[in-house]
């Protein structure tokens, strides 16, 4: 008896009850396991530990711990008054130590005896401002709640900013707007799918399977430990957005068997395994888009690449798997719910693109090289000042506030070997007597004339010393980022390795930035190179042609290029994780416009016979009803990160997400048929055929030379026997 093949579109009808029910469970699994997801604030835990920014902050997380900062301002207040506060501040569960005008002015003298030049960095015009350090790190609970204890305390006349507060702020918001973000967007893209769609119950279907598979993706992130804010703030949306189309892609193909008189089970068998084949193909290129960023060094890339890839795997899944099951359950209701359509033929404007192609392709030619070169000239933003609270929120007006009054305050700090208190000392002196330097804070400056160190107790030391290690507290007049500060790390390094040249360490926000930039703008360049050549892959694999890929890419590369270009021509300053993230998203994202009028017009031409003209008109028509309503999803989603998240990175991101994807559907359009006309030889030709016959016969020709070289070799042997 000739044994049955196994068949998985079958296996998956015929089991359709049993799989939604595994769905069901995955789901409430993933639904436990969400809120258990650590999410991470601070880009240095990103960095190769092998910076040397990255090695003293272990270094003196190890020896001393990582303490957090923040800054205080308090209005309207004495010189005592803000002695008092001060005081008060520094009695709080959690605060290491406030440095103020105290512990160089006594501000109980006499006013007149008071030089207000002297501490004007710390009070003037009845304000006064006190750096605070806290024992434990910027996101340790116990710091948290030394912050809300000194935000009672100061009440409305005071303002607060520094890392500590700005990601206890971001934590607090977070959570709300990822749900106002979803949303809206879910809104958004169900009006979307109701246009273009012909049955009201559709976009409830599509939405469902799209979120049964972010459900999954955002619950396994437990396995990764700990995510990212960008992850997850930015993933379960790109996940919506790009997704989307393979459930259409699913449920047409069902409705196209069905119109064929097929019955249901029989024409979702056939559309599964039609879709099997399309939707894995038409995959690839958005996963080999998003996976090239796990090959950053700086590993933000990896925990971004990694969940953005497993989303789109989930969605595959979910729509491979449990739509059937759904459609099934649905089916009545989608056939009562159905409408005619609300898309028009797009004829008139498929006809009007085609006679604008001359003037579209001079255009494109004319400015591809100078938006290439703006894209590569703009002012970028590399660190963790540049990913916190955006404009409209407290923890921003605040800061400009302080900084208007005050002027910057950067912390860093200098780990050195613990070896003498007099060189430690020294170090201390030239470092105070830098022209940017507000303070600088060391044991050797704090112990008496005389006193050894071994006579304060421990929990005094500990702060600054250990058996092996000391550390020096700075503050500079600069900002954590900018060339000054860079230039200003710079200054501080080389005095401490003149005084310490071996094992010694600058680090803080200023350092790490410097780091972080390094490291990211190498990652730029592999990440680029990589996703060119991964989708170039793919598409020739797809099309069997190696000139249809470069074609394929041309409008999306140029989309790029101006997506990029838009803030360098706007003088704005760029976030640059956003810059390398956006360049393989947009690309791996939106290539299957190409991909899908590249596919359309190759069947206009092959299968229809239809002359070069009329497959560009056919193809537009076509093509441009997918591509809307597949940009609309990712444009919407992008520009509601845009304008929901206070977090800047989150809505710079989302910015040139939504910007990116309007451009890319524009000039796929309007260039890429006029350039597959100007190839269509080669597409007829199937050059990519021809080479694989070429290679085949020189690999039969050196079989047939080692098959004769055996033979002559055998020969010889018997003739000698």
């Amino acid at each position: 008896m000739e044994k049955k093949s196994f068949n998985l579109p079958s296996f998956i009808i015929s089991h359709a009850a049993k799989i939604e029910k595994l769905f069901f469970v995955l789901c409430i699994i993933s639904l436990i396991m969400m809120p258990m997801v650590k999410v991470n604030y601070d880009l240095t835990e990103y960095l190769p530990d092998n910076v040397p920014s990255k090695e003293g902050l272990n270094l003196m997380e190890e020896e001393f711990g990582y303490p957090g900062t923040a800054r205080v301002m308090v209005d309207d207040v004495s010189l005592y008054e803000a002695k008092r506060i001060k005081d008060a501040i520094a009695d709080i569960d959690g605060v290491d130590m406030v440095l103020w005008c105290d512990s160089s002015t006594d501000i109980f003298q006499s006013s007149d005896f008071i030089d207000y030049d002297e501490i004007k960095d710390y009070y003037r015009d009845g304000s006064a401002v006190m750096d605070i350090t806290f024992v434990d790190g910027d996101t340790d609970k116990s710091t948290a709640d030394a912050i809300d204890e000194i935000s009672e305390l100061i009440g409305e006349k005071g303002h607060m900013v520094g890392m500590a507060v700005q990601n206890k702020s971001l934590e607090e918001n977070v959570a709300r707007e990822l749900n106002m973000i979803m949303v809206i967007a879910v809104i958004m893209i169900y009006i979307i799918l109701t246009i273009s769609t012909t049955a009201w119950a559709e976009p409830v279907l599509f939405l469902t399977v799209m979120g049964v598979a972010i459900v999954l993706n955002k619950g396994t992130n437990l396995l990764l430990g700990e995510v990212s804010f960008l992850t997850d703030n930015v993933v379960a949306v790109l996940q919506l957005a790009v997704s989307m189309d393979y459930s259409i892609f699913l449920l047409h193909a069902y409705t196209g068997y069905k119109a064929k008189g097929m019955e249901m089970r029989e024409a979702l068998t056939a559309a599964v395994d039609e879709a099997f084949k399309s939707i894995i193909a038409s995959s690839m290129t958005t996963i080999v888009g998003f996976i090239v960023l796990t090959f950053m060094r700086f590993s933000i890339g990896f925990d971004l690449g990694l969940s953005l890839t497993k989303g789109i795997i989930f969605s595959l899944a979910t729509v491979l798997f449990l739509m059937p099951a759904l459609i099934i359950r649905m089916s009545s209701w989608l056939e009562k719910s159905e409408h005619a359509s609300f898309m028009p033929s797009f004829d008139k404007l498929s006809r009007g693109i085609y006679k604008l192609r001359v003037p579209i392709l001079i255009a494109a030619a004319i400015t591809a090289i100078p938006l290439y070169t703006a894209q590569g000239m703009n002012s970028f933003l590399f660190g963790n000042a540049s990913v916190g609270a955006g404009e409209g929120t407290k923890v921003y007006e605040d800061d400009l506030k302080i900084s208007e009054k005050f002027g910057r305050s950067n912390m860093m700090l200098a780990i050195i070997p613990n070896t003498s208190n007099v060189t430690e000392k020294e170090l201390s002196k030239e470092l105070k007597d830098l022209p940017y330097m507000k303070s600088v804070t060391s044991l050797t400056d704090e112990l008496p004339e005389g006193i050894p160190e071994d006579f304060l107790p421990e929990s005094v030391t500990g702060l600054m010393h250990t058996e092996d290690y000391a550390r020096l507290l700075m503050y500079t007049r600069t900002k954590e980022e900018s060339p000054t500060a860079f230039d200003a790390a710079d200054e501080i390094e080389s005095v401490i390795r003149k005084y310490y040249p071996e094992d010694s360490y600058l680090v803080g926000g200023t350092p790490s930035t410097m780091d972080i930039k390094n490291t990211i703008v190498e990652d730029y360049d592999l990440v680029n190179v990589l996703s060119l050549i991964g989708v170039f892959v793919v598409v020739m694999l797809s099309f069997e042609s190696l000139a249809t890929p470069v074609v394929v890419m041309i409008p999306i590369e140029l989309a790029i290029w101006t997506n990029m270009a838009v803030p360098y021509l706007m003088g704005e300053e760029v976030n640059y994780i956003g810059y390398i993230i956006v360049s393989c998203i947009q690309l791996g994202a939106t290539v299957d416009y190409s991909i899908l009028t590249t596919s359309n017009y190759s069947d206009a031409r092959k299968k229809l016979g239809l002359n070069k003209r009329e497959a560009a008109i056919y193809t537009l028509k076509k093509s441009i009803p997918a591509i809307l309503t597949s940009g609309s999803i990712l444009t919407i989603c992008g520009y509601i990160l845009y304008f929901v998240s206070s977090i800047s990175a989150i809505g710079s991101l989302g910015h040139l997400i939504g910007r990116g994807a309007w451009m890319s559907v524009l000039l796929v359009l309007g260039m890429l048929p006029p350039l597959l006309v100007f190839i269509d030889p080669l597409l007829e030709k199937n050059e990519y055929k021809r080479v694989r016959e070429f290679m085949a016969t020189l690999r039969e020709r050196r079989k047939r030379r080692r098959s004769e070289r055996e033979r002559r070799k055998k020969g010889n042997e018997c003739k000698d026997a």
